[in-house]
């Protein structure tokens, strides 16, 4: 029978836990305000198709000064099986979101629904 030493035990436990860390460090949602809503019409600066959640760059203008607004959306997998593509949004596409607005009152937000300017309502979520 093989002895094993408390050293290789506790090199072994902690290894799991290293190993186990990333799998639980997804990082909140509590910086959202999900108790008020944002509706946001702009223009498209940039559409990010990335891990671990897509982005849109969106500038607004109001009273003649535009804003560059950063909202997060799903990751691209919950997006894709929503019918969305990498090049669904385009830059200069006019949309209204509707976002959960930052705590802190920073230009950025969590998508929660949009509508093109075709009067379309844009799919957000395969789970909605």
């Amino acid at each position: 029978m093989k002895r094993v030493s408390f050293r290789g035990n506790l090199a072994r436990a902690i290894l799991v836990l290293a190993l186990a860390v990333p799998a639980v460090a997804h990082h909140s949602s509590a910086m959202f305000d999900f108790d008020k809503s944002l509706t946001l019409k702009g223009a498209v600066k940039d559409f990010q198709w990335t891990n671990p959640h897509c982005w849109v760059q969106l500038l607004v203008a109001d009273n003649g000064v535009t804003t560059e607004w950063s909202v997060q959306m799903q990751s691209p997998g919950n997006l894709y099986r929503a019918g969305w593509r990498p090049g669904t949004l385009k830059v200069g596409d006019s949309i209204t979101v509707v976002v959960h607005p930052m705590r802190d009152g920073s230009l950025g937000a969590e998508w929660v629904s949009a509508i093109g300017a075709d009067g379309n309502t844009i799919p957000s979520s395969p789970l909605k």
